[in-house]
This record gives structure tokens, sequence and C-alpha cells, in this order.
């Protein structure tokens, strides 16, 4: 058996930049293995499977390429832009509100194609964190960087909307750009959470038109090394840009991600504030690249 795998790049408008997923538009007849195989002949950081829900408009599975996540955000912007661009969309019109099955929870989508490319933006859980109680040499270390490359008043913790990733803030591009993360060694400083991903950022960026700079290192069960530009993170960026940064709002803030490493991608943050909890979402658009055609082993 073949499957037909399509490679979208989400957070960018221009094939080579943003971040790649892999998309497969029915997933019905694959297998739990099925799909991790393809995933790991994919080799993209995240490949997104779709698949009918009882409970939502569709359900989406997200696989590594070596094991499966409960959300991925650039896979999901992937796979409504491709959804979109085949007809698939359950309803009719623009802007267009749906739910989606997920691993962590059933979470509203809306995509908007009045434009020139179709806008994603998807809601993800209320925000979490939780205080990082490990060693910040040993995290400079871990990242290639030095201890005074850390911000010394912004706060280290855990986040999550929907996946675990340790938010660092450092002084500034040189050393984002100085980073070469020693992804083994991770869970020797991540005792709370020894499969987060590290999701650095500075206040310094490239493009006036951006409020935040980042980067994101995959954790090592992953297979991954560096995510390009990533929506979940964003958003946990998000929440933290509110609670801990005293910054004034804005809506949409904009997250440059993926520049060390020849990718320009722009992640669209929105935060609200009810009671005590944030509430993001984030957006983008995506474009397709190429059709890849992936062995299925049997079994």
């Amino acid at each position: 058996m073949v499957a037909r795998v399509l490679h979208f790049d989400a957070f960018s408008a221009r094939p080579g930049m943003g971040n790649p997923a892999g998309v497969v538009l029915d997933a019905r007849a694959l297998s739990d293995g099925a799909m991790q195989a393809i995933a790991r002949a994919v080799g993209f950081n995240e490949t997104a499977f779709v698949l009918p829900s009882q409970t939502a408009d569709l359900r989406l599975r997200y696989f590594t390429p070596g094991h499966e996540v409960d959300l991925c955000g650039h896979a999901t912007i992937g796979s409504f832009v491709a959804l979109h661009q085949h007809g698939l969309l359950p309803g009719a019109g623009f802007p267009r509100a749906l739910t989606m099955e997920t691993g962590a929870g059933l979470l509203p989508v809306t995509i908007d194609a009045d434009g020139a490319e179709p806008v994603v933006v998807m809601t993800q859980a209320p925000a979490r964190f939780v205080p990082f109680e490990g060693d910040r040499p040993g995290l400079a270390r871990v990242l290639g960087i030095e201890p005074g490359d850390l911000h010394p008043e912004l706060p280290v913790l855990y986040g999550s909307t929907g996946l675990w990733t340790l938010v660092v803030p450092v002084g500034g591009l040189d050393a984002m750009r100085r980073m070469k993360p020693r992804t083994a060694d991770f869970p020797s400083v991540l005792r709370e959470m020894p499969e987060a991903s590290i999701h650095p950022f500075c206040l310094e960026t490239i493009d006036a038109g951006a409020h935040l700079h980042a980067r994101h290192f995959s954790s090592p069960r992953s297979g991954t090394v560096e995510d390009p530009v990533t929506g979940t993170a964003s958003g946990v960026l998000g929440a933290y840009h509110r609670e801990f940064m005293r910054a004034p709002v804005v809506a949409p803030l904009i997250v440059e991600q993926g520049q060390e490493i020849a990718r320009d991608g722009r992640v669209l943050v929105w935060v609200e504030k009810r009671g005590a909890e944030y509430h993001v979402r984030v957006g983008g658009t995506g474009c397709f690249v190429r059709e890849l055609e992936i062995q299925v082993p049997h079994g």
C-alpha cells in the first residue's frame, strides 16, 4: 500500500519557509503502526492524519518520527489549508467555524479564505505554568550558551497549551544565534518534566513588525532536533507575555521563528484572560509544496 502525503509549509505563504508538515487527508485505512511508520519515513517534526469524528467536524492525530503527540500547531494549520484547497472542509462560507478532536481535547478552529491566502486560527487549551526548579547553569550548558545569556529578570518556566515546553528567556539575538542544543542531555536538566521541549525567546527581533523572536528545540524522544516554527509553544509564549512580562496587550502578538535555520515564519497569537485563566488562539497561513508517496509496511 502507498500512502499519499501532502507536504505543506505552515506559518508562511512561501514554499521553503515556515515549518514543513506532512498531511494525510484520509487516514481511515491506516493502523497506529502505519501512521507511525509514515511519519518516520516523512521525517518532518510532525505529520497529521485526518480522520472522521463522532464529536467534532473532524479528528486529527499527530505523529513525530518517534511517537504520537496530543497536539501540533503547524500541522493543524497545514491540515486545514490542505482540506480547504481540496474542497474537503465541512460547512460553507467564510470565515468558517469548525471543531476538531485531538489528544488535547475538542478545540475550535476558524478558517478565513477571503484574502490572498487562507488564514487558520486554532484555539488551544488554557495555558498552564509550572515552576522550573532545575539548575540554570546546566540549562545554559545544554543550550550551548553561557549562564549570563539567560535573562536576569524574567522567569524560566514550564508552560503548556496542550504540550509542555520549557520557556527560556534570553538577553538577545546574539545568544539565540549561538545556541547549539545538546538534545540528549535535556532530561538531565528537565527533572520535573524530562520529556518536555525547550523554547528559548528574546525581546530583540529581526523584523521590526514582530514582537518576539523564538526557537524551539524538540524533546529527545521526538526524533528531531529543532522545530522551525512552533504553534503550540507560541501560544504558551503569548500567555507568558501577558502574565510575566506585564507588557501592553497586543492583538495579535507576532512571533518570528526559524531564521537561524533558514526558515522564516510568523505565528499570530491572541490571548484573552478569563478570570485566572489565559485562553489562547494561534494562527497563520500555509502553502502546498509537493506530494510524497510513502510505502506503508504490512502489519
